[in-house]
């Protein structure tokens, strides 16, 4: 009897470990780590209507001033360069007024890991050097773009209508899985 109780004792101690084990490797997902997702999208443009009044200069968030002709094409703002975080990360961060007076953020040259819920994120969070800036981007007033399309390429994200992209000095390529900042790079206007 006590033969059959120790070998049902060892088949649930085996079964816990296979749950907690599969449901780790669900939760890590650390093959993502080995897998690139490269996205080569082209910047996007917008037509001006007759309406549009958008100029090559703007206020000071960037906005076109009213009354003058529109650009010709997409017009960077602002840009900043990547610095690593938790993961190597290099490439440029834009932000771009289309003709049509929308803003875009616009990652070019991205080059980081990939990992599980990675997601772009406009911060007030200031970017910081080493571990110090690895957990920032959560504390204060920030704005979920999107889910990071591919962790290699050129990739855009429209922001939304009524975002004060100027209000938020910082992106982050953000895992929200564990609440760290892969890499980050400080806006400047351009």
């Amino acid at each position: 009897m006590e033969r059959v109780t120790r070998r049902r004792r060892w088949v649930a101690v085996a079964v816990a470990g296979l749950v907690v084990a599969v449901a780790g490797l669900v939760w890590f997902k650390p093959w993502a780590l080995w897998v690139d997702e490269t996205v080569n999208e082209a910047l996007p443009t917008a037509t001006a209507t007759a309406t549009a009044t958008a100029s090559a200069s703007a206020t000071a968030s960037g906005e076109p001033v009213p009354g003058t002709p529109s650009p010709a094409g997409p017009v960077t703002v602002a840009q900043g360069g990547f610095i690593s975080h938790e993961h190597a990360t290099a490439g440029t961060v834009k932000i771009v007024r289309l003709a049509d007076g929308t803003h875009t953020l616009r990652l070019e040259g991205l080059d980081t890991s990939n990992g599980p819920d990675l997601r772009v994120r406009l911060s007030d969070a200031p970017v910081k050097e080493g571990k110090a800036g690895w957990f920032v981007f959560d504390d204060g007033k920030y704005v979920d773009l999107a889910k990071l399309k591919g962790n290699k390429g050129d990739q855009n994200y429209p922001l939304p209508a009524g975002v004060d992209w100027s209000a938020y000095p910082s992106v982050s390529i953000w895992c929200d899985r564990f609440d760290v900042s892969f890499g980050a790079a400080a806006l400047a206007r351009a």
